[in-house]
């Protein structure tokens, strides 16, 4: 199930109706039918995935009042946990790429190991769900948090639908509370969130959907493609996978806020960054958080001289991309990002008060990166780069007229709203009680008119496959 799809809607409205008109006055009952909805909605793609969920979620749970109540073996009880959560990660998304690389490796060298992939299928958000728990485990043991007694409450936490399959990746110290308290309707949660709700789905349907069925060509075979064709391709997926997936963030976020729950921002306008460091500051901002707590600065962060820190840098970029993925192409986009980080802390390339310059340098050097993160295979990512730079630049391949105005337009309108709320220097999850009535119904009814005009089919997220 997914959100921009009628499914959705409707599983959504009855879950809204329960949750608010049956359970209002009783918090117990919200959970229990918030879970219910959750591993329903979980269940929806492969019902047998639900055991691995519950699987992490039993283990956690035990794992996190032992770690509270231990004295001496607190790192072991801690580590079981995490190798718990770290063994269904590699068993399900890093086990053949592992077995591939090696077979590879060895066939360099002259030998046949004679060892052969599985077909194992990858749980949809397996990524996101043990990265929540693993963070559950290490904040108890640190000391800063206190392990919850009521397993549906936790249950809960690790299966919340709005964020279960592509984030934002939530801390139990957030959003735990908030299912152990009573939620109380709001006019302006609801307003707020509503609003976001939309934006998100025009963010997704207009503009991402339709940037990916004019792309999506050029990157599966960029071989007969020229160069003016792919640089629109790689210019525009920069686009469409900040759309997408700040699409997906918002209505996450806004489906939260309308069960009375509070998200926190996963993204801040990363294409008007002056930095590779604000970027990610601002892009995804629940993972580089997350990476940087429980991976940077464990690491040493920027502590023990600049050597040291451009080496944590590398490693927890290097270690980010291949979260992403299980491919060499991740491996090789997070480890680009990595050494853009340590080169922009040793060297100011641009002064400061050049600001649109390095705006624009960081984001060609970003859509440069994404190549590796969107092409099918290394050996497109090296041709994609070949062709930018070698050429020929002929007119490029724009496809069916009437569908490039339409992402044109949509684009457009997307990149406007998005400069009018950086220039005012709002918040998207905030903006919706902040705008009068008036205002506020013609925004929607906007948004939702090209919605309903421009939708043509319930396509995946991109972070789904993650």
């Amino acid at each position: 199930m997914i959100f921009n799809s009628v499914a959705f809607l409707v599983f959504f409205v009855i879950v809204f109706v329960l949750y608010w008109f049956l359970g209002k006055k009783h918090l117990k009952i919200q959970n229990v039918l918030l879970l219910i909805a959750s591993y329903f909605f979980y269940g929806w793609w492969d019902w047998r995935f639900l055991s691995l969920i519950i699987f992490s979620t039993v283990i956690d749970y035990i794992l996190g009042i032992i770690i509270d109540a231990s004295i001496k073996r607190k790192k072991f009880y801690l580590i079981l946990s995490l190798i718990s959560n770290l063994g269904l990660l590699a068993t399900f998304k890093y086990f053949n790429f592992f077995i591939s690389s090696w077979v590879d490796f060895c066939a360099l060298l002259g030998y046949d190991v004679g060892i052969s992939t599985l077909n194992i299928i990858l749980p949809v958000g397996i990524s996101f769900f043990t990265f929540q728990t693993m963070s559950y485990s290490i904040d108890i043991y640190r000391g800063d948090l206190k392990p919850t007694k009521n397993f549906i409450n936790f249950a809960t936490f690790v299966s919340f639908f709005p964020q279960l399959v592509a984030g934002p990746i939530e801390r139990a110290s957030n959003l735990l509370p908030q299912i152990a308290n009573q939620r109380v309707w709001s006019h302006k949660k609801f307003k707020e969130g509503l609003f976001q709700i939309i934006v998100g789905f025009f963010r997704k349907v207009v503009v991402a959907d339709s940037i990916g069925s004019m792309i999506d060509g050029i990157y599966n075979a960029p071989d007969i493609h020229n160069a003016s064709s792919i640089l629109m391709a790689v210019v525009l997926y920069s686009f469409q996978i900040y759309f997408d997936f700040s699409g997906y963030s918002d209505i996450a976020i806004g489906t939260a806020k309308l069960l009375g729950f509070e998200f926190k921002r996963n993204f801040n306008l990363p294409y008007f960054s002056s930095s590779i460091t604000e970027f990610w500051r601002r892009w995804h901002m629940s993972l580089s958080t997350w990476l940087r707590d429980y991976l940077y600065i464990p690491l040493g962060g920027n502590r023990n001289g600049r050597i040291k820190q451009y080496r944590n840098l590398f490693l927890t970029m290097l270690l980010g991309g291949l979260w992403h993925g299980s491919s060499w192409n991740f491996v090789i986009w997070g480890a680009a990002h990595g050494i853009l980080l340590g080169v922009e802390k040793r060297f100011n390339l641009i002064p400061q008060n050049y600001i649109f310059l390095r705006n624009a340098l960081i984001f060609i050097l970003v859509s440069l990166i994404w190549i590796f993160f969107r092409s099918l295979s290394l050996t497109d990512s090296i041709l994609i780069f070949e062709k930018l730079f070698t050429g020929p630049y002929n007119a490029p391949y724009i496809g069916d007229i009437n569908h490039f105005i339409v992402l044109v337009y949509g684009l457009v309108i997307a990149i406007v709203f998005d400069l009018v709320i950086f220039v005012r220097g709002r918040a998207l999850e905030e903006i919706g009680s902040k705008i009068v009535d008036f205002r506020f119904v013609f925004l929607c009814v906007f948004f939702l008119t090209n919605i309903i005009l421009f939708y043509s089919s319930a396509s995946n997220f991109i972070y789904f496959q993650f």
